[in-house]
């Protein structure tokens, strides 16, 4: 059976895996687009890695750690909410 410790490294790392894939998948549309573009995706990952991160950091009690998950989160659903409301438009 796996050990706490052992547990919350794999979750700090499952959090870093969905970081790094917010990269790929923002790379891969730049190259596509030939142009600086965040698709949509992006912003899920961020959301996921940072919640994930930020468990990670409040089991570790580290309060610069939680301190810039959770801004970080703030920023990543503020985008996704101008995503959504873009498309939708200005509500009358």
């Amino acid at each position: 059976m796996l050990s706490a410790p052992t547990i919350w490294v794999a979750v700090g790392f499952a959090g870093q895996a969905l970081f790094f894939c917010r990269f790929l998948v923002q790379w891969l549309a730049s190259e596509r687009a030939r142009a600086s573009v965040f698709p949509t995706a992006f912003w899920y990952f961020s959301i996921g890695g940072g919640v994930i991160l930020l468990a990670y950091a409040i089991h570790r009690q580290d309060p610069v750690f939680i301190a810039g998950q959770a801004m970080g989160l703030f920023i990543y659903l503020r985008n996704l909410y101008l995503i959504f409301w873009s498309k939708k438009g200005p509500s009358e």
